[in-house]
């Protein structure tokens, strides 16, 4: 059986905890998109911990890991997160990487950093961990597969097409340093003996395990809105962030995907430029980043501050449908009990209209939030594990926002620890 773990928003939903909490019961955990330019933050009896590309599964011991051919892979970054967590007293876990990854390389980094700067103040607040580069080349097939770093005459052959390319950018749109062959070679000899303990062709592995009846979990990076098609274009990522894609991203069937769990915030959160309808400001905004999360609302990867807002029903629910939610998982419901009174945006007014459905980014640009004020309970509900113990007006919380989404939320997140969990 295969589940997928993703978010319904911009990222940052808690689907780090969900999913290591989930890793339990699975056999094989698999990261299908994105690289280190967004982390998921667990917290578990080794420690804290940010990953940012290895999956959220290797703290357990009867697990494998993959990295699927979808990622953007990092060799340096993999192999110190891999030695990080070893260093912090977690045995070493079992990781395949496919050889159908692609390389991310250093100077897609600069490409990113480059790029930045000129856009200057029309920038996309890019992580610059060379992400959209990368991608860019996979689809303009100038990237570097992992098989290659096999065969030395056809990478010589690839990297002096790519500096050819480059060079030509580097010199005449960004004034900056020319890429050279020989150093890139040097770099991925580096790069070949780093990775070649972990490489095998994963999507065989996987068509043997499913054969198996092995339990498969996908695990996704970002949110909805993050994804290249149906997200807030272009201030998106550059690989698709949807359930969907996790069959392409790992290479199994689609039809195997049978549960989607997504995530869901208790309130909004962001990083990043875009619309961000729902979202709030000032003391009131820097009050809730500070009880936000489990370290308050700052990125796992950046540590820069997350933009924030009250629980966004129109773009959440719009972020179920896309991933095609069969649960919700509601998390960090513990922050918001000290507020009054908790706004929740129901709709969106447009052009003098009330909208329900999530549009395009260029009517998005225009929307304002439609509120429903709902009253606060006032208390720490951290410990609680019943449901029925919740407070009264957490619980009215709790289905008025299942009601919005229309899909059914099976657990509620009240805590940081894997523990603290509600199951409904």
């Amino acid at each position: 059986m295969v589940r997928a773990i993703v978010g319904a928003n911009w990222g940052d939903e808690g689907k780090g905890k969900v999913t290591d909490m989930l890793a339990k019961e699975s056999d094989i955990i698999i990261r299908f998109q994105g690289g280190s330019n967004a982390g998921h933050t667990i917290i578990n009896e080794y420690g804290r911990f940010a990953l940012h590309l290895l999956p959220s599964g290797v703290f357990y011991h009867h697990t494998t890991s993959i990295i699927g051919n979808g990622v953007a892979l990092n060799i340096p970054y993999f192999v110190n997160e891999l030695n990080s967590l070893v260093e912090a007293g977690v045995p070493k876990p079992r990781i395949l990487v496919s050889d159908r990854a692609q390389i991310l390389m250093p100077y897609h980094v600069l490409f990113d950093q480059y790029e930045e700067e000129r856009l200057g103040g029309h920038s996309f607040g890019s992580t610059k961990s060379g992400i959209a580069p990368f991608y860019s080349d996979k689809y303009a097939k100038i990237g570097i597969q992992v098989s290659e770093l096999f065969n030395t005459e056809v990478l010589r052959e690839r990297v002096e097409k790519i500096c050819l390319l480059k060079n030509v950018m580097l010199e005449h749109l960004y004034h900056k340093p020319l890429l050279d062959a020989d150093e890139i070679m040097k770099t991925l000899a580096e790069y070949r003996d780093m990775i070649a303990p972990y490489v095998c062709d994963t999507s065989a592995y996987l068509h043997e395990a499913l054969r198996e009846g092995k339990n498969i979990l996908l695990e996704g990076q970002l949110g909805s809105m993050k994804d290249p098609d149906h997200g807030i274009y272009p201030m998106v990522t550059s690989s698709s962030t949807l359930a969907a894609y996790g069959a392409i991203g790992a290479g199994i069937p689609p039809y195997e995907i049978k549960n989607i769990t997504v995530v869901v915030k208790a309130y909004s959160s962001a990083v990043g430029a875009g619309a961000f309808v729902s979202e709030i400001f000032d003391e009131e905004a820097e009050e809730l980043r500070k009880r936000g999360g489990d370290k308050g609302e700052y990125g796992a990867t950046t540590g820069r501050p997350r933009r924030v807002g009250w629980l966004d029903c129109v773009a959440s629910r719009y972020g179920c449908r896309i991933q095609g939610a069969t649960e919700v998982v509601l998390t960090v419901v513990d922050a918001l009990g000290y507020l009054d009174e908790i706004p929740i945006c129901v709709g969106y007014e447009i052009d003098g209209k009330i909208e329900k459905d999530f549009p395009a980014t260029e009517k998005l640009m225009r929307a304002k939030p439609v509120w429903k004020v709902l009253p606060g309970w006032k208390c720490d509900i951290r410990g609680i594990r019943n449901y029925e113990d919740l407070p009264e007006n957490c619980r009215n919380y709790v289905e008025t926002i299942e009601q919005e989404l229309g899909v059914h939320i099976s657990m509620v997140s009240n805590g940081p620890g894997r523990e603290d969990i509600i199951h409904r």
